[in-house]
């Protein structure tokens, strides 16, 4: 058995906490500073983080590496698995054309640029980020927007900003399911509390995308729509959050809120012409005034509403107990880790759950989403076959980014900073979320960031009196703040609106927002620890 040691550099928590960190400063400094590729840099953080804890820390090799080995399994399964999936059913829609039918049909709901942007950016983005995330609804939500007149900057930017609210729940709860498992915390209660923090944002995120778009004319005259859109979202993801199912949230959010937004009189009403001249300074797509076929028009929308009918069948009493009999516990093998107190770590044992996850369920829906579309068998291979190639990197990032995190749990690398920076105290809820921001402005992933400090963060607030379910899911809503300034998704935003080299432009205009989010992320979290907000917590 190797127990883990809190101090073991010169019997110092200081001097040992900086070793510690060297593993995430190495991925940190290679992304921000080197400005090297992530699939490049999270291998050289998991090498130093095996030097690590094989040489201050004592972990026997065997360990070390076997313990690497299971958050590359988790990286893939059922992380990568479910991502995979997604963009397979995304890349099927597109080979048909029924994504253009899709596109078009979005833009027959407004001509007033000001609400589609909340129904594209917003609520379609936040459908793309249930789905897929990684990146996904930033790229097809700017090209949408670029189709129908807005200019390249402004698309990219609105795109940038919407895709924030949805993002801890992401990808089939990926972010969410992932911070459950590397801190040990059930899932439930950890997706309970970013329920009750994410859709706060949820509220102002919509008034701020109408600012974007057309400025304070913007938000005097369609507010009410925007409030209605957020307002709606916001509901839909408490409560499917708290108490229905983790994976639908976004879903039932996404669809809600486009829902409530269209519903609206005034967001049906046709645009004044000064407002269409000033806002769609681009060129519009030839083919939107085509009209499409409603058969055609039903098999656009047909991979969605699969999808959420498969999810909720899938949260039904009986059919859930028989999907969970499918879920194999192993005694991870070469692992035997033992806390400072003595107590086995949960990461010996890992769940593998065979169909009661959310790729696996994504899986089923693509291939009813192949029929539906008439997709041959060979052509749906050969997609889901290219959708790996395309995400080949980001496999490779993931998998090696858990891996250092399961490498830093398991052999108390992540303990020791957590008593470290639990010295901070009370001013501990403030930096929470500032963390998880700093973590996704750099990887450009929630769920990364949750993977590398979301122990630290339970440790943390278990030294402070804190409550250790609110700074772990400070980490993950404070992180969704920092998507729109990472690297990885200013690069996926120049790039589908053609404005290529110009990150930099972007960075600046949508950093203000990020930190201004964030700044009332922090003061909720804060609020939270405390009796104002208090009663909020479940």
């Amino acid at each position: 058995m190797f127990v883990q040691q809190l101090e073991p550099v010169a019997d110092s928590l200081t001097l040992s906490a900086l070793v510690a960190t060297l593993p995430l400063l190495t991925v940190l400094a290679l992304l921000g500073g080197v400005r090297m590729r992530a699939h490049y840099a999270g291998p050289i953080g998991l090498a130093v983080a095996v030097l690590v804890a094989c040489l201050p820390y004592g972990m026997p090799i065997g360990q070390t590496f076997s313990s690497a080995a299971q958050g590359v399994l988790f990286g893939l399964f059922p992380i990568m698995w479910i991502v995979v999936n997604a963009l397979w059913v995304y890349r099927m829609t597109v080979r048909t054309d029924h994504f253009d039918v899709l596109r078009r049909s979005f833009g027959r709901l407004s001509d007033d640029p000001r609400v589609q942007a909340l129904v594209i950016a917003f609520c379609f983005g936040a459908l793309l980020e249930a789905l897929a995330g990684f990146g996904a609804p930033v790229a097809i939500s700017a090209v949408m927007l670029v189709a129908l007149g807005f200019d390249p900057v402004r698309a990219a930017v609105v795109a940038l900003v919407a895709n924030t609210a949805p993002v801890a729940f992401g990808a089939m709860a990926t972010p969410v399911v992932t911070l459950a498992q590397v801190t040990g915390l059930p899932l439930d209660s950890v997706a309970s509390v970013v329920g009750r923090q994410t859709p706060l944002l949820a509220l102002v995120v919509p008034l701020l995308l109408v600012v974007l778009v057309d400025g304070r004319r913007g938000l005097r005259e369609t507010w009410i729509p925007a409030l209605a859109c957020g307002t709606a979202f916001a509901a839909a993801q408490f409560t499917v959050s708290n108490y229905l199912s983790v994976q639908l949230a976004d879903i039932a959010a996404a669809l809600v809120g486009a829902a409530a937004l269209v519903a609206v009189p005034s967001a049906r009403r046709p645009a004044e012409e000064p407002v269409r001249a000033a806002v769609l300074t681009g060129v519009r797509s030839d083919d939107l005034d085509q009209v499409d076929q409603r058969p055609e028009v039903l098999r656009a929308y047909a991979p969605y509403a699969l999808i959420v009918a498969i999810f909720s069948m899938a949260q039904i009493g009986p059919v859930k107990d028989l999907l969970a009999k499918a879920t194999r516990t192993i005694d991870w093998p070469f692992l035997d880790v033992a806390a400072p107190d003595g107590k086995a770590v949960a990461g010996n044992l890992f769940a593998l759950p065979l169909v009661a996850t959310g790729g696996t369920l994504v899986l089923l829906a693509g291939l009813a989403t192949a029929a539906v579309l008439r997709v041959g068998a060979r052509d749906a291979l050969g997609e889901w076959a290219a959708t790996v190639r395309e995400l080949r990197h980001a496999i490779l990032t993931v998998t090696s980014v858990l891996a250092l995190a399961y490498v830093m749990n398991l052999s108390g690398q992540a303990a020791t900073i957590g008593h470290f920076v639990a010295a901070a105290g009370a001013g501990l809820a403030f930096l929470s979320p500032v963390l998880g921001w700093f973590g996704v402005a750099v990887s450009g992933s929630d769920t990364s960031a949750n993977a590398l400090f979301g122990a630290l963060q339970v440790t943390a607030a278990r030294e402070s009196g804190l409550s250790p379910d609110l700074l772990a899911a400070a980490n993950s809503s404070g992180g969704v703040l920092g998507k729109m300034i990472s690297p990885q998704n200013l690069t996926i935003a120049c790039a589908a609106v053609g404005l290529k080299g110009r990150e930099g432009d972007l960075l600046r205009k949508v950093l203000p927002w990020s930190l201004g989010l964030l700044l009332l992320m922090c003061l909720i979290v804060v609020a939270q620890s405390s009796f104002l907000l208090g009663w909020m917590l479940p």
